[in-house]
């Protein structure tokens, strides 16, 4: 986010004498009013723009709160506006959180690139195009190989590269179609090391993860496929303190990890175990993250109308 700041500078060729020191102040007393009167100017535009903004401006440059950065892969699909839209104007409320996003893709697409400029949201904007021996075809099915690896792994780097090791704050791996509470963010600024919780309509079941927890300790895991993986989690499961992340420049995501180990490789990079991770939500009682799909568009319609001569206007954008 580009906050704007006014500034005034005043030149003066006065002796140092009362009258110069007066007429100076008198001045600098005026151009201070001016300049208060421009930043409320852009406040209340900014206010008319994006409702909720400037509360989120305030927020983050007031509160003392560990800073959320938050990767998310995303790629070209009809809908992807709507998707990000979504979660865009969820993590407005969200104060001190740094959203990455990372397109497959070649290069930096205008969508994207135009959606986040105005999204009111502190953002880092990347792109890395997954290889094509790892990506899926049309007819494929989401589970046969990992998805987001690429883009993930771009985005831890730009935290290693880009974030001080001694920010107070937290790794969070956010899919751009899930749906998120507002609760889940403040749950997680408080992690010390790494922190699990059950995430909603995953895994064939109506939640997957920590199935039952104590004082922050994980009881039991909650999963039908392959109990025996490190952590039988989905990936909107669990976040790490930002300390743990650079304590180990190596950990990432893998492509050649089997099915449904993606969470787990990442984690056990980190040399975590169970017995390592707190349990959060109300003792993993709550689900605040649900593994929700948007539907895929068929446009058929759309493509009789083009065949007929008769296309939609190209300029709107979907």
């Amino acid at each position: 986010m580009n906050v704007m700041r006014s500034a005034v500078t005043i030149s003066t060729t006065g002796h140092g004498d009362a009258h110069s020191n007066v007429e100076h102040s008198n001045l600098k007393n005026s151009d201070d009013k001016d300049t208060e009167k421009r930043i409320n100017k852009l406040k209340k535009s900014l206010k008319n723009r994006y409702p909720s903004q400037l509360d989120y401006i305030e927020a983050y440059i007031v509160k003392d709160l560990p800073v959320i950065y938050a990767v998310t892969p995303t790629y070209t699909r009809w809908t992807q506006k709507a998707d990000l839209t979504r979660l865009a104007q969820t993590l407005l409320h969200v104060p001190n959180l740094h959203w990455i996003v990372v397109e497959d893709a070649e290069r930096k697409t205008p969508l994207v690139t135009k959606f986040l400029k105005y999204s009111g949201l502190q953002y880092t904007h990347l792109n890395s195009k997954t290889d094509a021996n790892y990506k899926l075809k049309a007819d494929d099915p989401n589970w046969l190989l990992p998805r987001g690896v690429a883009q993930r792994n771009v985005g831890l780097s730009w935290i290693r590269k880009n974030v001080p090791p001694s920010t107070s704050g937290v790794l969070y791996l956010m899919d751009d179609d899930n749906t998120y509470s507002l609760k889940l963010f403040e749950e997680m600024r408080t992690i010390a090391t790494a922190a699990v919780w059950p995430v909603g309509l995953t895994g064939g079941l109506k939640f997957e993860g920590p199935g039952s927890c104590s004082g922050g300790k994980v009881l039991s895991w909650y999963t039908a496929w392959k109990p025996e993986r490190p952590f039988p989690i989905d990936m909107a499961g669990f976040a790490v303190n930002l300390k743990l992340f650079f304590q180990h420049k190596n950990a990432e995501f893998s492509n050649k990890v089997p099915r449904g180990y993606l969470e787990s490789h990442f984690l056990t990079s980190l040399d975590l175990t169970r017995d390592d991770v707190e349990g959060k939500v109300e003792d993993c009682s709550e689900i605040l993250v649900w593994h929700t799909r948007t539907e895929k568009a068929t446009l058929k319609q759309e493509a009789k109308l083009i065949s007929m001569g008769n296309p939609s206007n190209p300029d709107i954008e979907v």
